[in-house]
């Protein structure tokens, strides 16, 4: 199993309205291809205005083979023009559960 952790850094006042967008334009898409998430997170204490996504594959050829069928769907562009401008900075990381996870 593999985890991916994305964080994204939204543009300071933003954040009401890139979730709003992605709840309503984006996630629909993404559960249709990609299966259900982990779970979304907002920060509330630290560096603020960021937005996590955590999603669980088998591997890197089950997440290439998801994406790709998200990528291929024809409301994906529009709900990228939708958020334009609104993310400072995406960074993802690619987590392996350890033997006592309770994830596994």
């Amino acid at each position: 199993m593999l985890l991916e952790e994305r964080d994204y850094r939204i543009r300071a006042g933003f954040l009401g309205d890139f979730v709003d967008l992605y709840m309503n334009l984006g996630l629909p898409i993404q559960r249709a291809h990609l299966g259900e998430p982990i779970g979304f997170f907002t920060s509330e204490i630290g560096e603020l205005n960021h937005f996590v996504s955590m999603w669980r594959w088998e591997d890197m050829a089950d997440r290439a083979t998801r994406r790709a069928s998200m990528l291929a769907d024809a409301g994906w562009p529009d709900y990228l023009a939708s958020i334009r401008g609104l993310i400072d900075t995406q960074n993802i990381r690619f987590l392996t559960p350890t033997s006592f996870s309770p994830l596994i």
